[in-house]
């Protein structure tokens, strides 16, 4: 029986053994989560994630060797080299500056916790599956330090409800969507009720306000275009994409490659949909992991099918290189999961390199890194000659490609949407 792989991978990072094992051991209590392993200072912490990739960190601020950031430090270390890798951070103390400086920072997939209350299992639970999902979390007892002083009774209940959310460091973008509001709509209302706050507040909660405010700041920063990118962007790149804005087209040469699982249809009609749902969550875990890995931009998936880019939004030499490197690497991870699985995937992975028209488009509501060009068409007939499975890549590709690798000509082969023939070369799987 196929069994559900798609449990939250945690590391957990603490320098007190007695305190690691036993949140081990809480953890182990959630069948959702799975810990794949443990590190005790700065250096063993960013090897094992390196080595390890785990969807989560969860780990005390001070470790060795000096006993003072180290895990913070060494957390973004981790972020920088694997985006979209969350955190949740233990905290001895209950300081909300510090708390709203961690967020004010910008640093979505963030949640702070006091350590002496992480034997609650459910608050530790929800504080992972939160970063996990790209979400922040600030402790519900820092939660009522930062609103204590700031209440006032002129505040209606739905100006409560507002703050409280505020405070939990949500989202414009999320607390609108719970709302069924717009998010400026929300900001607005933001605004409106810090300057209700603000008319005549004491020292006190002048000094909460400010707290707010920052934290309010890293929300708005932290919109749906921030969290979407930074999460399928190799480091540094989401940020370069925003601060250039959403309006410039480039023309690059790239590599593009289309990934598709032959014969899911049929997977699908025989397979349980919950043990599907796990199997395909696993599928793209592992195929994301092999293209970033390479300096890949994931592009999108639709179903079982992948879109990657390499060579942009950041232009580079030997992108068509990475590209192969990262095709094998999603046949060799897609058969370490076919050992667990009765029935397997086998991939068609088509690659072409050349001219694409690059540009981050959208809306308010919805953004996209989006590539036009007969560069992404031909990519796809790639692969679709790529049966029963392998890699097949155009004529171009290999034209940017060292030797050595044991690829098989085609011969030209009229594909879908072209009036003439193209050449294409086949790269069998390894086994």
């Amino acid at each position: 029986m196929d069994r559900i792989t798609d449990r939250i991978t945690v590391l957990l990072a603490d320098d007190n053994l007695i305190v690691r094992e036993g949140v081990r051991a809480l953890l182990a209590r959630d069948e959702a989560l799975e810990v794949v392993g443990v590190a005790a200072d700065y250096d063993e912490l960013v090897a094992r994630a390196e080595e390890l990739r785990p969807q989560v960190l969860v780990t005390d601020i001070r470790m060795p060797p000096t006993f003072q950031d180290e895990g913070i430090d060494a957390a973004r270390e981790v972020r920088g080299r694997l985006p979209g890798t969350g955190v949740v951070v233990l905290s001895q103390y209950d300081d909300p500056d510090y708390a709203v400086k961690l967020l004010s920072e910008g640093a979505d997939g963030y949640a702070y916790l006091l350590k002496d209350r992480i034997a609650d299992a459910r608050l530790l639970g929800r504080a992972i599956r939160e970063v996990a999902a790209g979400g922040s979390m600030v402790d519900p007892q820092i939660v009522q330090d930062l609103l204590s002083p700031a209440r006032s009774p002129e505040l209606s209940a739905a100006e409560e409800a507002l703050l409280r959310q505020v405070a939990e460091g949500r989202s414009v973008k999320a607390i609108a969507a719970a709302a069924s509001d717009s998010p400026e709509k929300v900001n607005a209302l933001v605004e409106q009720l810090f300057l209700k706050l603000a008319r005549g507040a004491s020292a006190g909660r002048q000094g909460a306000l400010k707290r707010l405010r920052m934290l309010h700041t890293a929300i708005l920063r932290r919109d749906e275009q921030g969290e979407r990118l930074s999460r399928l962007l190799p480091g540094g790149l989401a940020d370069k994409l925003l601060a250039d804005g959403l309006d410039r087209t480039e023309r690059l040469t790239v590599t593009v490659l289309m990934s598709d699982v032959r014969g899911y249809s049929a997977i699908a009609e025989h397979t349980d949909p919950a043990v599907l749902a796990g199997r395909l969550n696993a599928h793209r875990r592992a195929m994301n992991a092999a293209i970033l890995r390479e300096g890949g931009t994931v592009m999108q998936y639709v179903g079982d099918a992948v879109m990657a880019v390499f060579g942009a939004p950041d232009p580079r030499p030997g992108h068509a290189a990475s590209a192969v490197a990262a095709a094998r690497q999603m046949h060799a991870r897609q058969r370490r999961l076919n050992d667990e699985w009765e029935t397997p995937f086998r991939l068609g992975i088509g690659l072409c390199t050349g001219e694409v028209a690059a540009a981050l488009l959208g809306s308010e509501e919805r953004v996209e890194y989006t590539l036009v060009g007969d560069t992404v068409n031909l990519a796809a007939r790639m692969q679709d000659l790529a049966r029963p499975a392998g890699t097949v890549a155009a004529a171009s590709t290999l034209g940017a490609l060292p030797e050595g690798l044991p690829w098989i000509p085609l011969g030209p082969r009229a594909v879908k949407g072209r009036s003439t023939p193209v050449t294409a070369f086949h790269l069998p799987e390894e086994h």
